[in-house]
């Protein structure tokens, strides 16, 4: 009797996991959305993860190169100009989160070719440039921040954009 009990609990907490278990895609843009609280960089805090076979490959969060102060040390020089956002990417300590994803693995002597980009924004045209020529197959969003040119070269280079 008590056998039954306790089976009959098992399966019915083996259902409940089953449907709040998360498919993939939803799986990696959680692991963005905590890898961007790593971000340094005081307007938006962005994180990606490149991953293939299901595997993470290399994570990157927005902030200044390993060694240089950040942001959230000595300001926003963006800020400071009045620089709107999407604009003069140069103008910017910071690397983006894609660049850094793609950088650690350049890094690790990883490859990203065949792999997925999931990140917590859309790339913009720079980072959307670095993904095509990294072999990057597919990108997966959380939010918008869209940028046209991007969405075009990704789309022209037959890299899948799925936001979600």
């Amino acid at each position: 009797m008590i056998n039954m009990a306790v089976k009959k609990v098992a399966s019915a907490n083996s259902k409940n996991k089953i449907s709040t278990r998360p498919d993939w895609d939803t799986y990696f843009l959680d692991i963005v959305e905590l890898v961007s609280r790593r971000s340094t960089c005081l307007r938006r805090a962005v994180g990606a993860a490149l991953v293939r076979d299901h595997r993470i490959l290399a994570t990157g969060y927005n902030g200044a190169p390993s060694k240089l102060k950040h942001c959230l040390n000595i300001g926003c020089m963006r800020e400071k100009l009045k620089v709107p956002s999407g604009e003069r990417h140069e103008l910017c300590r910071g690397l983006h989160a894609e660049q850094n994803a793609v950088i650690q693995a350049a890094l690790h002597g990883v490859s990203a070719k065949g792999s997925t980009l999931y990140c917590t924004n859309h790339p913009c045209v720079i980072c959307a440039k670095m993904i095509i020529n990294a072999g990057v197959v597919r990108v997966v969003i959380r939010n918008g921040y869209h940028d046209k040119l991007a969405a075009q070269m990704l789309k022209e280079a037959g890299v899948k954009t799925d936001q979600l």
